[in-house]
């Protein structure tokens, strides 16, 4: 071990090896609180089985220098007992790169009083709750102050003040001790890593530049979009991560193969692409405003990613009080963003601050107490359910990567647009890549392709013999259609144009945005609504349907997703509900009486869940709601093979009276209250 720079430093495989004889030889925390309680403890669940958790952290840094001088056993005990959580995440190192613990690794705060990191263990393992680190890993601004040689270096040629290279030695001689560290001397479960996909940056240094040069033949970086191969190097870029990300992981394996490792935000919505490295769970953040939509989208991707996943509210809103505070969340507020993860089958988490000391604000634990509550009611019910094909989303990562400027960015307006749009008119979709339909498109009554500009075209051929053999492809905006126009049966004139057109449907106008393109039909195309632009007046059609083969293929030529994301318009959602109909005129459920319901089709242990949830209320303007008001009476025709033995509504078990006819039962929600499921048996 040699010291540099400020930081207590383990090299690569030479200098780790030799200190795992010294860690060899010693009991972690946990073995230990065993051991003295005559290894009695309860046993702790693997994240693959956790379905609620809390996070804290507080990105600890030079201000920090009583770091657990209030963090006692009782503290945590109280809190455990409240929520009584299956794990909990707590702060390890955050963004400014400093450890909240007295590591003798990395770089910790400047003052200590006690170890609370020990604390922290041996009361969760003595209640059977499983601890996880928060560990900021890409993004590290006191490493790369301390190792300007670790910094990404940007297009001017100056090291990035925050994020690491993932071609430097950072994840050799602090990441992956450090991980080691916790897992070997303090026993801890798992670490939650932040700070990685979305933190990661192109690198134009010697070692990234030059492996960029072997790799592609091309001599010449790229520093903007226009300039030729930007998209090979952002590329280029993206494997670097992911190699980057296999490589910590299997190290970090190979010595504490128990050690549960999540990089937040990879494999996500964030960066919607195959499972490629051996992280044992997947999971993120989604945005603290605006939180029923993103955990609406998030959600929706990851139940068809193969590993076990969740997904972290945040407690509290950006927007500040007349106090100059965070607005915390109430418990009705949490609870339904709570419901839409649970209704997906997912995990739970709630992210609280904690203290700068380290310590927590045990004032805000009987929200998450009353939160945990609503969750464990739906626990046996709703975990690990599977969603049962009804309409696909599609979040294409070819289309997607060619759209982006950055390399895990989320501009995914249009995506997120047509979701709210068919959710609020009681569609049970699922937001899939082109991975996970792979194989199975023909399980999908309906595939949607929302403005894509590009898809692979081995894919496209995919598309075009589903809707031949049967299925209904719907192509939101011209962009996706031209890619599309032959088997559309029509021709696109001039380019798309991103002008004001106005939208005409059922006697109704609305205003749209983004792109929008005139179109002449085939003989084949029916049209369907019209556009009206603004500078001539004259009406153009703003969808067409067709058959091809034995389904049917239609598009929109106008970006009703951009229009729609953020502007709940009824004609716009009016609209694509209607265009979608004329593909599928029968779903398997259909629930009126408000357009403020998700509806989720999911099954488990043989029985058919209709997940309802209540998304009333403005959430998208204002993040923190006291209450939700309820909604109801709901009708409800599920479209089944045989007569149900019995309709439950549940959490409560309610018998629901249902008429059962022509292969449809009907029958009646009276009221719903933020989330109820109707289980059919």
């Amino acid at each position: 071990m040699r010291q540099d720079r400020g930081f207590r430093v383990i090299g690569p495989a030479g200098a780790w090896a030799g200190r795992c004889v010294v860690i060899a030889g010693l009991l972690t925390a946990a073995c230990v609180a065993d051991r003295q309680n005559g290894g009695k403890h309860p046993p702790r669940l693997r994240r693959a089985d956790s379905f609620l958790g809390i996070h804290f952290d507080f990105h600890a840094r030079e201000d920090c220098k009583t770091v657990g001088s209030n963090t006692t056993p009782a503290m945590v005990a109280v809190m455990l007992d409240q929520v009584k959580p299956d794990y909990i995440q707590i702060d390890c190192k955050g963004h400014p790169g400093y450890s909240s613990y007295p590591t003798k690794v990395g770089q910790p705060v400047p003052g200590f009083v006690g170890d609370p990191l020990r604390v922290w263990r041996q009361v969760t393992a003595e209640k059977g709750v499983a601890l996880y680190m928060h560990y900021s890993g890409v993004r590290d601004d006191a490493a790369v102050a301390r190792h300007p040689d670790w910094a990404a270096v940007g297009a001017d040629g100056k090291p990035n003040a925050k994020a690491t290279s993932v071609f430097s030695p950072y994840a050799d001689e602090l990441l992956i001790p450090q991980l080691r560290e916790l897992a070997s001397v303090y026993g801890v479960d798992g670490a939650w890593i932040d700070g990685e996909c979305w933190a990661t940056v192109p690198d134009y240094g010697a070692k990234a530049a030059q492996a960029f040069r072997d790799a592609t033949g091309f001599q010449d970086l790229p520093k903007k979009p226009a300039d030729p191969h930007w998209f090979e190097f952002q590329q280029f870029h993206r494997e670097a991560f992911r190699a980057y990300l296999r490589h910590y992981v299997s190290e970090v394996h190979k010595t504490n193969p128990q050690f549960q490792l999540c990089s937040n935000w990879a494999y996500t919505d964030h960066m919607a692409e195959p499972v490629s490295a051996p992280v044992d769970f997947l999971s993120g953040d989604y945005a603290p405003d605006d939180s029923v939509n993103s955990a609406r989208l998030s959600a929706r991707y990851l139940v068809r990613q193969g590993l076990p996943w969740d997904l972290m509210a945040w407690s509290f809103s950006r927007k500040q009080g007349k106090d100059g505070k965070s607005l915390q969340k109430s418990a009705p507020q949490l609870e339904r963003e709570a419901a839409v993860v649970v209704a997906l089958g997912g995990g739970f988490q709630a992210y609280f601050k904690q203290k700068r000391d380290g310590s927590i604000y045990p004032e805000q634990m009987p929200v998450m107490a009353e939160t945990a509550k609503f969750c464990r009611e739906r626990q046996a019910l709703c975990h690990h359910a599977e969603p049962v094909p009804q309409v696909a989303l599609l979040l294409s990562q070819a289309g997607h990567y060619r759209k982006i400027n950055g390399l895990f960015n989320r501009e995914l307006s249009s995506v997120s647009g047509v979701l709210q749009a068919l959710l609020e008119t009681q569609h049970s979709v699922e937001v899939v890549g082109e991975h996970q339909l792979a194989g199975r498109l023909s399980e999908y009554p309906l595939i949607v392709v929302p403005e894509w500009a590009y898809l692979e075209p081995s894919f496209k051929s995919d598309l075009v013999a589903y809707v031949k053999a049967g299925g209904n492809l719907l192509l939101v905006g011209p962009k996706s259609a031209a890619l599309f126009q032959t088997e559309l049966g029509v021709t696109l004139e001039g380019e798309p144009l991103a002008k004001p057109q106005t939208l005409t449907h059922s006697g109704a106008s609305a205003p749209t945005k983004g792109f929008a393109q005139s179109v002449t039909l085939g003989a084949g195309a029916e049209a369907f609504g019209s556009l009206l632009s603004a500078t001539n007046g004259v009406a153009r059609p703003a969808a067409s349907i067709a058959s091809l083969g034995k389904g049917k293929i239609a598009a929109t030529y106008a970006d009703l997703g951009q229009s729609y994301s953020g502007v709940r318009n009824p004609v716009a959602r009016g609209f694509l509900n209607a265009l979608a109909r004329k593909l599928v005129p029968e779903p398997m459920a259909e629930v009126a009486g408000s357009p403020d319901v998700d509806v989720c089709l999911m099954r488990k242990q043989g029985r058919l869940l209709v997940n309802l949830v209540n998304t009333s209320g403005p959430h998208q303007t204002e993040p923190i709601q006291a209450t939700v008001e309820p909604v109801g009476p709901l009708a409800v025709t599920l479209r089944l093979a045989a007569k149900p033995a019995k309709i439950t509504l549940e959490p409560g078990g309610q018998p629901l009276a249902f008429e059962y006819r022509d292969g449809a039962a009907k029958l009646t929600v009276p009221q719903l209250d933020i989330h109820r499921v109707i289980v059919v048996e």
